[in-house]
């Protein structure tokens, strides 16, 4: 599958089974966006090589939503090293705080993966409940 192919799956995906927190899709060559109702996106992007898991980001802003924002990531920042899945990891509700990531390596699985966490954010902000981690 190629990372358009990918991208292409991810929306659709997401358009099919998370309409109740999306507002709207789009991808192109580089990267896939996910729009969601309170204002903030996801993108997720994959290498260019068909091997499409060797580098990946699956990125949540919402910086100017209030201020935060998660990714999950594995790029080999030596900051991170001690991180249990290194290189894997999560970057949770800002840069500096990387703890254990577990999503899937497989970028349709890890899609929805972190879009189940979106969704369950999102619903717990509308009513105000603590937030697990979900790393």
């Amino acid at each position: 599958m190629s990372r358009k192919e990918a991208y292409r799956l991810i929306c659709m995906i997401a358009e099919r089974d998370y309409a109740d927190i999306l507002e709207r899709t789009g991808f192109n060559d580089e990267s896939a966006r996910i729009y969601f109702i309170d204002g903030s996106f996801l993108e997720v992007w994959l290498h260019r090589r068909e091997d499409l898991m060797k580098r990946y980001a699956f990125h949540w802003e919402r910086r100017h939503v209030n201020g935060s924002v998660f990714r999950h990531d594995n790029t080999p920042h030596v900051r991170w090293k001690g991180v249990k899945t290194f290189p894997k990891h999560f970057h949770f509700e800002n840069e500096s705080n990387a703890i254990e990531s577990h999503i899937p390596n497989d970028p349709i699985s890890a899609a929805k993966y972190f879009l189940d966490f979106i969704r369950e954010l999102l619903k717990r902000k509308a009513v105000q409940k603590p937030l697990r981690s979900f790393a």
